[in-house]
Formats: C-alpha cells, sequence, structure tokens
C-alpha cells in the first residue's frame, strides 16, 4: 500500500480539521473522496484537495477504490456506516464515540473480523500529553507511593443546541466526553473496571439527554476511580490524583506534585494533629496536547494500515470502554451499583 487512498465520511466541524488536517500534511494519504450531505461541506473538501464528492456513502464505495474511510458522522450511525465499509473491504477509522453502546461495539467488531480489515477507533486521549506524563510518575517513578484514588474532572458553563442534546441520535456527554474522561484513568492505572456507580442530571442544556454525569468506578486492583463531567463556571482540577505518598493535581497543563511521607507519632491521641511535611514538591508546564496530536495518531494509522505496526487502540479495548459507559448509563437509571 504505496498511497493509503483515503475517504472522509462526514466533513464536518471535526472532520475538516482534526482528520483533514492531518491526511493533508501526511505523505502517505491521499484524500481522493468526501461524503457528506451537505453541499457546503462537499465544495468546501473538493475546493480543498480536489477530491471527488459524494452525497450517499454506499454510491462512494461503489464507485471509489478506497484504502481507508474515516467516519466523522453523528453517534447512532457509526456503527451502521463501520460495518458497510468493512462489508465493502475497506479499512474504517471510527471518530468517538466509536458506538452508542456495546452491543454496536459488538457488532462492528463482528464485522471487522468477518472482513478481514482493520477497525481503528478513535481515542486521541490516550496519546494525551497529561497521561503520558502521569504514566511516568506513577507508573515509572511511583512519585507518590501507591495511587488509592483518581479523580478525572472536565467542566463548562456553555449551553448548546444541536444533535448531542438528543438521545436518538446518540448524544448526552457521557459518550461524549467519557472517551476523555473515563477512559484515560483507567488506562493509567492498567486495571479493568470491576464495578461502577454513576449519576446523570440535564443541568442548562436543552433535549433529552444529560450534560452532567458521575461515575465512580472501583477497578480490580483496587482504585477508584471519580470520573465527572460537570456544568460549573468556576474551574476544576482536571486531575487529582491520591497516593500514600502524595499527591498530584493537575490543571489544564499546570501539575504539581506534593511528596510527603505520613507522620506516625507514637502517642495516637495526636491523630488530629498528623500533618507530613512535604518530602518533594515538583511543578511544571505540560507540553503537546491535552487531548493527543492527531498528526502522530495518523502517522502510526499508516503504519497500521501498511503492517508495520500494530495500532495502540485495538477494538477488544475500545469495547471494553463501550461496556464500562453502558454501566455507567444502566446505573444511574436504575440507582444501584453495576457489576461489568
Amino acid at each position: 500500500m504505496s498511497i493509503i487512498r483515503t475517504a472522509i465520511l462526514g466533513y464536518g466541524r471535526s472532520g475538516s480539521t482534526l482528520h483533514a488536517d492531518p491526511i493533508e500534511k501526511n505523505k502517505a494519504f491521499q484524500l481522493t473522496a468526501a461524503c457528506d450531505v451537505d453541499a457546503t461541506a462537499r465544495q468546501k473538501a473538493v475546493a480543498r484537495f480536489g477530491c471527488r464528492p459524494y452525497d450517499n456513502y454506499h454510491r462512494m464505495l461503489k464507485e471509489e477504490p478506497l484504502d481507508l474511510v474515516v467516519i466523522v458522522t453523528r453517534s447512532d450511525q457509526h456503527c451502521q456506516m463501520a460495518c458497510d465499509c468493512l462489508a465493502a473491504g475497506v479499512n474504517v477509522l471510527v471518530t468517538k464515540p466509536w458506538a452508542v453502546n456495546a452491543a454496536e461495539a459488538q457488532r462492528m467488531v463482528r464485522a471487522a473480523e468477518s472482513s478481514g480489515k482493520l477497525l481503528l477507533p478513535w481515542l486521541p486521549a490516550r496519546w494525551g500529553s497529561d497521561l503520558r506524563r502521569l504514566r511516568q510518575l506513577v507508573i515509572e517513578e511511583q512519585a507518590i507511593g501507591t495511587v488509592f484514588l483518581v479523580r478525572r474532572m472536565q467542566g463548562s458553563f456553555g449551553t448548546r443546541n444541536d444533535w448531542q442534546t438528543e438521545r436518538r441520535y446518540g448524544g448526552g456527554y457521557l459518550l461524549n466526553w467519557g472517551p476523555h474522561i473515563v477512559d484515560t484513568p483507567i488506562q493509567l492505572m492498567g486495571s479493568p473496571v470491576k464495578s461502577v456507580y454513576g449519576r446523570f442530571k440535564q443541568a442548562i442544556n436543552p433535549g433529552d439527554v444529560e450534560d452532567l454525569f458521575m461515575g465512580l468506578l472501583t477497578l480490580t486492583n483496587g482504585t477508584l476511580v471519580q470520573a465527572e463531567y460537570t456544568i460549573t463556571t468556576e474551574s476544576l482540577p482536571t486531575w487529582f490524583l491520591q497516593g500514600t505518598r502524595g499527591t498530584i493535581v493537575v490543571n489544564g497543563k499546570q501539575l504539581k506534585v506534593n511528596a510527603s511521607t505520613p507522620a506516625q507519632p507514637s502517642n495516637p491521641t495526636q491523630y488530629i494533629a498528623m500533618k507530613a511535611a512535604a518530602d518533594r514538591v515538583l511543578e511544571e508546564t505540560l507540553t503537546g496536547n491535552l487531548y493527543g496530536d492527531e498528526h502522530q495518531v495518523y502517522v502510526e494509522i499508516a503504519a497500521a494500515l501498511r503492517s508495520e505496526a500494530h495500532f495502540a487502540v485495538t477494538p477488544a479495548s475500545a469495547l471494553e470502554l463501550s461496556r464500562v459507559l453502558d454501566a455507567i448509563r444502566t446505573s444511574s437509571d436504575e440507582n444501584r451499583v453495576v457489576m461489568v
């Protein structure tokens, strides 16, 4: 595969930037087709790439010799489109959330296995600069001892009025933000999820889905993970890690490590005054994209398509995330702890 003949299915905000940009700048790819129901979007793609425009992806699959289709459409469309592309003998990259639920994810996995083609889930936060640095501190250096609680938070105070506010289209902030803030703490700790307790709320957005969610996950190694997307005018730490020998706090690109050893006084009645002195305080500014460098991800996509390396995100791993997100939803709907 000398040149990877590529089509973007959904040339909207993300398709025309997050995916078109690295495709345009990576010589391994050639954008030969763009499919979108919007005529203006098609015209922009043609003007930029000189590619062939389509308003129907079934016709595109019949007429175009393609090596890769990048699906960047509404969440509820991903599964069927991916299965159709795989059945046509084309490799597929699916934006997040790659499926509305685990049943759809499993269907796509089976379609990929039947076709013999690659199914590539788009989870760019796994390449994030914050996750990469935290892996060094927590796993390699054990800078704060054994981590027992990881809090991952994100918030905003803006409303939206698009398909993301409607359940029938796979809207809601769990599917929109879960691939970023639920997945990354699990990846950091390297342990499967054992149980989940979740809560949803619709605070300020219109529609019929949540714009706020909380998930309390217990990992099989005993670590607790709290993932939260919230509605707030004040910023919260994006990461707050608690360990047996200190704490790590991340606010955007500002990271602080406060490593200390808890005091062990001989008089147990003095516990109220117990406070460890800081052994080490490290403050630094993270560099790189917090949600992953899309250009680097596309370098790895090209290597996977050319059978030079395995893609870092496997369908099995993405399927497990879908199951966790399903469990958070079920827990909120039924007000109970859900075993995963």
